[in-house]
């Protein structure tokens, strides 16, 4: 989708705040240009995940604005926003799966969300999403069936059967084995290649980070401490980085 003269960001951040019982978000002011793929680092409760909510507009910012799909949500109605989450999808970080469902009819279920919905092909797309995803063989099979990692690949493959322009990523490999996570790292950025999908995620994990950012945002007590591309970010002199990139590193 292009850019506009008052938009020309995908998603731009525009000194934002937000505030519960203390400040979460404190001016924080970064862009993803579509097609991107960006990664927000940081320790826990820094704001990375508050930032995906008010992107998906589940929270208002208490001060600034906020552009989603080169469109100011900053104080959007609901009906704007049920608009905007038909470009923007969020993959949660438990998969948000329907348990009562199977695998094929978890993805149909927002495959018939689709305007455009096809009844006539719909096994055929969900077969082909799941291709993607390399779970065919999971077709039938329940949820609860599923291990976390197979779990978080079946709830891509849902996001994608909305055609969305964007994926949020809710802490994708998170409680997955090193082989899962090396698995969804290179599905996501097979993702990247073929669909040229923008792409935001929230991740404590750094090799998932080299591996699919091409920028990323580093929050720290909800200020933006570094934003910028992956390759620089080994060259930052703060010191907050420089300890989250050496605890990655210890080895025990």
């Amino acid at each position: 989708m292009p850019g506009n003269e008052l938009f020309p960001h995908y998603i731009e951040f525009r000194d934002v705040y937000k505030t519960f019982d203390r400040t979460v978000l404190d001016g924080v002011s970064f862009h993803i240009d579509a097609g991107e793929t960006v990664a927000i680092l940081g320790r826990s409760g820094g704001g990375k995940s508050v930032s995906l909510a008010h992107i998906m507009g589940f929270l208002k910012a208490d001060a600034g604005r906020i552009v989603v799909a080169h469109t100011d949500i900053t104080r959007a109605p609901e009906s704007e926003l049920r608009r905007i989450r038909k470009k923007v999808t969020m993959v949660f970080q438990s998969g948000a799966l329907f348990d009562s469902l199977t695998v094929a009819e978890n993805i149909l279920f927002s495959l018939e969300l689709r305007e455009d919905y096809d009844a006539a092909n719909r096994e055929e797309i969900v077969r082909g999403l799941l291709r993607m995803v390399d779970l065919l063989d999971y077709y039938d099979s329940a949820p609860n069936d599923l291990s976390t990692g197979y779990k978080r690949a079946v709830a891509i493959a849902r996001a994608l059967a909305a055609q969305p322009e964007c994926v949020l990523y809710d802490e994708p490999t998170t409680m997955v084995d090193p082989i899962m996570s090396d698995h969804l790292g290179n599905l996501m950025l097979r993702l990247k290649r073929q669909l040229h999908l923008t792409s935001l995620v929230v991740t404590h994990d750094l090799d998932l980070m080299w591996k699919v950012a091409d920028k990323v945002i580093f929050l720290h007590e909800g200020k933006v401490i570094f934003f910028g591309p992956v390759h620089l970010l080994d060259k930052s002199d703060h010191p907050h980085i420089r300890e989250f990139l050496a605890m990655d590193r210890v080895q025990i």
